[in-house]
C-alpha cells in the first residue's frame, strides 16, 4: 500500500477515534474531490462488480446536509482512487 494511503483517515471513523487511520489487512481506495476528499474508503471484501460500480456514501457535509449522500465512482486506469460524481438527497 502506498505511503499516502497508510496515513489517511478512514471514511466512517468516529471523530473522536484516537486512531482513525487504516487497519492492517484491509484494502482502501482514496476518495478524490467532493465533500469526502482525501478520506479512505475500506473496500475489503467488495466483489469485482462492487468495485466497478459507483459507491453512494452517507455524509453530513455534502450539498444536502445531514442525511444526504455523495457518490464516488472508480477512476479509469487507477483502481486506488474514486472520483466524486455528485451529491444527492
Amino acid at each position: 500500500m502506498d505511503e499516502q494511503i497508510m496515513r489517511g483517515r478512514v471514511y466512517g471513523a468516529d471523530h473522536d477515534d484516537p486512531d482513525p487511520g487504516p487497519r492492517p489487512g484491509h484494502i482502501y481506495v482514496e476518495l478524490v474531490g467532493g465533500p469526502l476528499d482525501g478520506l479512505l474508503l475500506d473496500v475489503t471484501g467488495w466483489s469485482a462488480r462492487q468495485l466497478r460500480e459507483d459507491a453512494v456514501l452517507t455524509t453530513e457535509i455534502g450539498r444536502y446536509g445531514p442525511g444526504g449522500h455523495t457518490t464516488y465512482g472508480p477512476r479509469a486506469g487507477d483502481p486506488k482512487r474514486r472520483d466524486w460524481q455528485g451529491d444527492t438527497p
